[in-house]
């Protein structure tokens, strides 16, 4: 028998995947090393023609959203084949009931899922689809059964928008594994007559209560997006392994849409904090802009040795493949390890690598509601959000082509509402 075993993620069901969270690949630094509060990109475009037709139909309006016993008129924009190339697209969303909030979107992050999803590279695409769930916006109206939420409040919506309520995961606040989970995007709400759903690339959403998130005043809106994405899959295992105590020492694996914002949790926690890469390039940006403690090229041996068994766990947030035996090495005895990315070929790791130390393995996709809306509190209290470059809807196939190529630094984030105006 074989003493090596694989982690075989691409086997693992779509849900479990919002889509890279973060840093494609490890080794290649960003080429655009735009601002983090870089705006109002544009290019001309056929479709930006077609857009300015529905702002101008939408500014004709002068009201909120036209709710009808089918739903209310939407915005988006879609793709409709494995292309991924997206363009306006007129649709509605459904009607909104007691328990509902409708939400006006203002910003909207880009998440690698929204590029597998749209391009369809796991199969599993239903078109046409409007990506998008790192959605933040204001609700305008409330049901008549909202408790939660009033006309006015800033809120956000993630990865998912529904859940059965009643199994195990669901009753001890882990809603995100549920079975039956509802993806904001390309998702199917058995509950809604099996809609498909359509995500935060749009003007307006409709989300049950229990699925929404209050965003806390004075986190800047446009950095705090990604957040209900990648900023509560690095924050909840934190949480749940102990990897939160000060003066514990974490490491990140790849430095991008996720590994940045886990250094800057791991710093509000009080840690030590060590960014592990392949690129060299990337150490300055670590330690000086970032603020982590120490960093660490993967390909350099003697740094490799150098670090053994001084860290309390890795979260590694890598979607490309990599070694990652060498990692458990860094390790203390009983360190956990935990995968965030999702590699779509087989991660092999040998047995000694783990059993002597009695190290542990672990993976993590996004958060329930309440490990979001702590985790919003929390960067709130300490400021903290992604460092973004913040885009027009008519520059968005472009920043998804940028993105493929890794070159963002370090997520994308459409200005819905500064793009396509709003029926709501």
């Amino acid at each position: 028998m074989s003493h090596n075993f694989q982690l075989r993620s691409s086997a693992l069901p779509l849900r479990f995947f919002p889509g890279g969270l973060g840093a494609r690949f490890l080794c290649n630094e960003p080429k655009h090393l735009g601002s983090s509060n870089s705006v109002g990109v544009a290019v001309a475009s056929p479709a930006s023609r077609t857009l300015q037709r529905h702002q101008a139909k939408a500014t004709a309006k002068e009201v909120g959203v036209q709710e009808t016993a089918q739903g209310s008129a939407a915005l988006g924009w879609a793709a409709r084949d494995a292309s991924g190339v997206l363009s306006p697209f007129d649709f509605s969303r459904r009607a909104q009931k007691d328990d509902d909030v409708t939400i006006k979107v203002l910003y909207c992050g880009i998440c690698h899922t929204d590029l597998y999803t749209i391009k369809n590279e796991w199969g599993t695409a239903m078109y046409p689809v409007v990506p998008g769930h790192e959605i933040l916006g204001v609700v305008t109206s409330a049901g008549s059964g909202v408790t939660k939420f009033k006309a006015g409040e800033t809120v956000g919506v993630g990865y998912f928008l529904g859940s059965c309520r009643s199994c195990e995961c669901c009753g001890n606040g882990y809603e995100n594994y549920c079975s039956g989970m509802v993806l904001t995007s390309n998702g199917t709400d058995r509950e809604h007559g099996g809609e498909v759903t359509q995500g935060g690339f749009s003007d307006v959403i409709v989300a049950n209560q229990d699925y929404v998130v209050r965003v806390p005043d004075g986190l800047p809106l446009a950095g705090a997006a990604p957040l209900l994405c990648a900023g509560v899959t690095v924050y909840s295992p934190m949480m749940r392994f102990g990897l939160n105590a000060p003066g514990k020492h974490l490491g990140v694996v790849g430095l991008g849409g996720l590994g940045h914002v886990a250094v800057k949790f791991g710093k509000a926690f009080g840690m030590k904090v060590t960014v592990i890469s392949t690129s060299p390039g990337k150490r300055e940006e670590a330690l000086e802009r970032l603020g982590a403690d120490e960093f660490l090229v993967s390909r350099d041996p003697e740094q490799m040795q150098a670090a053994f068994g001084t860290m309390d766990g890795i979260l590694d947030t890598v979607s490309a493949w990599h070694p990652i035996s060498p990692l458990f090495a860094l390790m203390k005895p009983m360190g956990q390890m935990v995968f965030v990315g999702g590699p779509t070929k087989p991660l092999e790791l040998p047995a000694y690598a783990i059993v002597p130390g009695g190290k542990g393995i672990a993976g993590n996709c996004v958060g329930g509601i309440g490990d979001c809306q702590a985790m919003l509190e929390f960067a709130g209290k300490h400021g903290i959000t992604a460092e973004v470059e913040v885009i027009k809807m008519d520059y968005v196939n472009t920043a998804l082509e940028r993105l493929e190529k890794n070159d963002v630094r370090y997520r994308f984030v459409i200005d819905v509402a500064g793009s396509l105006g709003s029926t709501a």
